[in-house]
């Protein structure tokens, strides 16, 4: 469905973040803070977190992209939290440099107080895929985004569209202006005001840092990140405020789940109401394949052709007749009256029988692929769904339409032996007289009402439907024929619906295989409103029942 990449993209980075952030944060309120800075490429982001601890920890150079995996900076005490894995648990811990960026390099920094950890993110607008994805998730665990852009990059779009995220998401943000020529300095801040207003943004921090030169230098000189340092130093000292803003964002994010997940339902729902959609236009094309047949047995249509002269030529015999008991030999001339035709084996009427169902199955089976396959191609979830094999019938079709008719004839049989099994005829008649009956049971089943004639079926059987209806009514009786006839038809019909629900089945299994619930959304949103009166009872922040 076109909604179908959106949502998976949603799924994903909902999941991301509960295992990533929300699971392990809800269970440890009083965990350290962590910032994670990011921004645009060149920002000066690593450059940045060295500063603030005073040491050269995350690689920073003019090569791009320099911040190839994630590099954590935190005072000793704190590590231990950080080393667990419980935050980001999908990234492998190392304390050496990594180019792999699904690695998390852990650096403690004495100088930095506890309580408080950097991140340092590899650019949201990375030239590399798997870094924006990356920077994305990262920021999505962050009880703080420290962003960092420059005068040159601040009006860029995609940092807007993270930002604007992230304040959807309740994140806490801080905003760092870096690299701002001392005489543009109050333009641009006012500028960056305006559209941090626009944003509705405008009670973030900002920091505004100027250019410098820092030479062969690793750090920008303490006077220019002052502001920022003890901003920090504060947060860090002050066990209330950190709090505060883990509850502010935690609350946030809970809170952000109930919009994406109703979007993820309505898009569920969207997925149910295509595969039923596809589900019937098959159901519909193959149902047409079934009336077609049962239409087949009851309008003669069956009996003409090779079949009914194969019966004719059967019941012409007269060795058929003088199979049977006296009374029945009784009617042996009005019956050879009204056929004609040299004798010939029984083994040709059943054949020609068989072949005739058969060609009726292929035939339907044919036109029902056909028109499921161009049913499917007009849909979009559909026509991604096949494979050009499934416009025609399963290459096993014939074969199996074949082995359908035979075990039916041979059910017929059966059926004739059972019903006249204490009758005296067949014990004097012997297999003969129970496989002519049964031929003429079959017979019937190609015609409506068991005999009973209609213009129609007089115009293809003629006298040979009356003469078959005397004989059979002779043996078993008017009623016992009816229903004979009826069993059989029924029990054809019954095998033939499973053939069809098999080749369906091809086009169904497709989407069942999806494994979409009845009403998936209904799941979807009943869990974001169990979440939902959770964190009104958690109540994180002052107003938790906003």
């Amino acid at each position: 469905m076109p909604s179908a990449e959106e949502a998976r993209r949603i799924g994903r980075a909902l999941v991301s973040q509960l295992d990533d952030y929300l699971l392990p944060r809800l269970a440890r309120l009083d965990a350290p803070l962590l910032v994670v800075v990011g921004g645009s490429t060149g920002a000066g982001k690593s450059t940045l977190v060295n500063s603030l601890v005073r040491a050269p920890v995350s690689a920073a150079g003019v090569l791009r992209p320099t911040t190839r995996s994630p590099v954590l900076v935190g005072h000793p005490d704190d590590m231990p939290w950080f080393r667990k894995g419980e935050l980001l648990p999908g990234l492998v811990r190392t304390t050496v440099s990594s180019a792999d960026p699904r690695t998390l390099q852990l650096v403690t920094a004495p100088a930095l107080g506890p309580g408080l950890a950097f991140l340092d993110a590899p650019d949201i607008d990375s030239v590399v895929e798997g870094n924006r994805k990356l920077a994305a998730q990262l920021l999505a665990a962050a009880d703080l985004w420290l962003f960092v852009t420059t005068a040159a990059r601040y009006a860029d779009a995609v940092p807007w569209e993270l930002l604007t995220t992230a304040r959807l998401r309740g994140t806490v943000i801080a905003l760092v202006l870096d690299r701002v020529p001392p005489e543009a300095a109050g333009e641009i801040s006012a500028h960056l005001g305006e559209m941090l207003a626009e944003h509705d943004m405008s009670a973030a921090p900002l920091f505004v840092l100027p250019e410098v030169a820092l030479g062969g230098q690793v750090l920008l000189p303490e006077d220019v990140t002052r502001p920022l340092h003890d901003w920090f130093e504060k947060l860090a000292a002050d066990s209330g405020a950190r709090s505060a803003v883990v509850r502010q964002t935690l609350d946030g994010a809970l809170a952000a789940l109930g919009p994406a997940v109703e979007g993820l339902a309505d898009a569920a729902d969207d997925q149910a109401l295509a595969a039923s959609a596809l589900d019937e236009r098959v159901t519909a094309a193959y149902r047409t394949a079934k009336r077609v047949v049962a239409d087949g047995l009851q309008d003669g249509r069956l009996l003409r052709g090779e079949v009914l002269a194969r019966w004719q030529e059967f019941v012409g015999t007269g060795e058929f007749l003088r199979a049977l008991e006296s009374r029945v030999g009784q009617l042996r001339d009005k019956i050879v009256s009204v056929v004609t035709g040299r004798p010939t084996p029984g083994r040709n009427l059943q054949a020609a029988l068989e072949s005739q169902l058969v060609t009726l199955l292929r035939g339907v089976s044919s036109d029902a692929a056909e028109q499921a396959y161009a049913a499917w191609q007009a849909h979009p979830a559909g026509s991604a769904l096949l494979e050009p094999a499934m416009q025609k019938p399963s290459a096993d079709l014939a074969a199996r339409a074949d082995r359908l008719v035979r075990d039916w004839q041979h059910w017929v049989l059966d059926l004739v032996r059972e019903e006249a099994g204490d009758k005296r005829f067949v014990a004097r008649a012997g297999a003969y007289a129970v496989n002519g009956l049964g031929l003429a049971v079959m017979i019937a089943v190609f015609t409506s009402t068991a005999f009973i004639p209609t213009g129609a079926e007089v115009a293809v059987g003629a006298g040979t439907t009356v003469a078959a209806q005397k004989l059979l009514e002779a043996i078993f009786g008017d009623q016992a024929i009816r229903t004979l006839a009826e069993r059989a038809r029924e029990n054809l019909l019954s095998r033939v619906d499973e053939l069809l629900d098999a080749e369906a089945a091809r086009y169904t299994d497709r989407t069942s295989a999806v494994g979409l619930e009845l009403e998936p959304g209904a799941t979807l949103r009943q869990a974001a409103a169990d979440v939902e009166r959770s964190r009104g009872e958690l109540a994180l922040t002052a107003d938790g029942d906003r």
